[in-house]
């Protein structure tokens, strides 16, 4: 089997809700709409809004975002801060927000001196 490509799927419980979230207080671009959906850059890799759940997910999914500077997201987004920054014993700078449906996101700052900054594969 070969994958060519892939995304993360959300079903939010009011999609318009969720779309503010992701568009204007993350600052995600929106890569492509269709009738239901919305799929936003997410770094490398896509993130995709689509159809709708009855009730927040129990599924344990969480997002994983990369950015430059762990300090001034914790300022920009400190009403969505469920655990402030702080390093892991793996190296690197975490904190953790949630999207309105609960959804946990991961934002880490990869320190200079990290093993993946080195990684040439």
């Amino acid at each position: 089997m070969e994958i060519l490509s892939g995304r993360v799927l959300l079903r939010p419980v009011d999609r318009e809700r969720s779309l503010a979230f992701y568009r204007d207080v993350l600052g995600l671009a929106i890569a492509r709409e269709f009738p239901g959906g919305t799929v936003f850059f997410m770094g490398s890799g896509y993130l995709e809004l689509s159809g709708q759940a009855d009730a927040p997910s129990s599924a344990a999914v969480a997002l994983w975002m990369q950015v430059r500077d762990l300090d001034a997201a914790a300022v920009e987004l400190a009403a969505h801060v469920v655990r402030e920054p702080r390093k892991e014993p793996w190296g690197l700078s975490e904190m953790w927000i949630t999207d309105p449906d609960g959804t946990r996101i991961v934002l880490v700052q990869i320190p200079p001196d990290h093993p993946i900054r080195r990684d040439t594969r």
